[in-house]
């Protein structure tokens, strides 16, 4: 066992930070205050090739794997841009993870350079109102017309529509009442998303929120959107074994980003601790400062290794469902837990938004939900790794 990162990883980390670094905490919570997408990190980081880099050379990219992608992540979050997550959860997740898997010849070649120049960005569509996380359940249609798809429907929570080229869209080609057996009948989509736009199908309501206002989180509309059906991902009808595919690397980008928002977090309220003096010593020294952020720096190390563990399964094409779920599921903890005791440990001046603590607290709360809320990863967890009962 060699728990020593690749050159590759480490490159990457140095890479990322050097972009990282120019854009300070009041760069990122000025674009949160003004609702703006970070147009300026992103194009240096398309620039410098970090979104490309699981795409094989042949098209642009880095020709490395999931490991390195989820370290660029987990970088620039620890630069205390969290919210920066969604720009490797939704393109090189979403789009270049999933093309370079189980896209055909020609969506490559037409897709994935734009990824890997940073001139091209996705989005996912799954999540419906009626369904939630019951993705079995969802009711967004594609039928037949000639050698086109109709898709009807909508979804929710959609992150990143407004700035996205392309959408993979998850349909039903069977109705979950007809499809025996009941994951049969899924098919996924890419939707050109401006040209949709543009014919007046597809649209999208932007759904105010607390946190992460980066970019949007949308109800989506599709309004007989026609898709030629050369945009199938994978094949008609067998879409959930691709879904895998594209929701393993969701929450193993998503780990990253939890685990390097607590980094983040962490080394803000450690420098905070040790520069605040009251009582004559600093107030890092007491205890009741010192163990609770220790205790989460722990914890942050082992979410750290089940992250890495899990972007190193999908990349030799072993199965890491649980190991994703897990990495998940702590990541999401630990950066909630490490704004919530940065918080604690700057008192008042936490509430502040001279600080960027309150803007680290709202970003961490809805990883506690997203991609997959906790109870259910507990639910994965409890009947799949421990062979309890399930309650259904």
């Amino acid at each position: 066992m060699d728990f020593n990162l690749p050159e590759t990883a480490l490159a990457v980390q140095d890479g990322v930070r050097a972009v990282a670094a120019k854009y300070d905490h009041a760069y990122w919570s000025e674009c949160e205050e003004a609702h703006r997408f970070p147009t300026e990190v992103f194009s240096d980081l398309g620039r410098g090739g970090w979104f490309g880099l699981n795409i094989p050379e042949e098209y642009g990219g880095g020709g490395q794997g999931l490991l390195e992608v989820a370290i660029a992540n987990e970088t620039l979050c620890a630069s205390g841009g969290g919210a920066g997550s969604f720009f490797y959860v939704t393109t090189p997740g979403f789009g270049a993870t999933t093309l370079v898997r189980h896209g055909t010849d020609q969506q490559k070649k037409d897709i994935l350079p734009g990824i890997a120049s940073g001139d091209v960005q996705f989005c996912f569509a799954l999540t419906e109102p009626d369904a939630g996380s019951n993705a079995i359940e969802i009711t967004t249609s594609a039928r037949r017309d000639g050698d086109d798809f109709l898709i009807k429907g909508q979804k929710v929570w959609i992150s990143n529509v407004e700035n996205a080229d392309w959408m993979v869209a998850v349909t039903r080609t069977i109705p979950a009442a007809e499809a025996k057996p009941r994951y049969n009948g899924f098919t996924l989509f890419l939707i050109d998303v401006k040209e949709a736009l543009a014919a007046g199908t597809l649209s999208y309501d932007p759904i105010p929120k607390m946190g992460s206002n980066i970019l949007y989180s949308s109800q989506v509309f599709f309004d007989d959107v026609r898709v030629p059906a050369r945009n199938v991902i994978g094949e008609v009808d067998a879409g959930f074994m691709v879904l895998w595919d594209v929701l393993n690397p969701e929450r193993i980008l998503a780990a990253a980003g939890g685990v390097g928002g607590a980094d983040a977090a962490l080394a803000y309220a450690a420098k905070y601790a040790t520069e605040r003096v009251v009582f004559g010593r600093p107030i890092g020294a007491n205890q009741g400062i010192q163990f609770p952020l220790a205790q989460i720096k722990a914890k942050t190390e082992l979410g750290r290794l089940m992250t890495y563990k899990a972007a190193w399964l999908f990349d030799q094409g072993l199965p890491c469902g649980n190991e994703a779920n897990v990495a998940k599921l702590t990541g999401a903890q630990v950066a909630w837990e490490a704004a919530d005791q940065a918080f604690q440990t700057l008192g008042g001046m936490a509430y502040s938004k001279e600080f960027p603590v309150e803007r680290w607290l709202r970003d961490a709360r809805i990883g506690k939900n997203i991609p997959v809320a906790e109870q259910l990863v507990l639910a994965h967890i409890g009947t799949s790794m421990l062979g309890l009962p399930k309650s259904y």
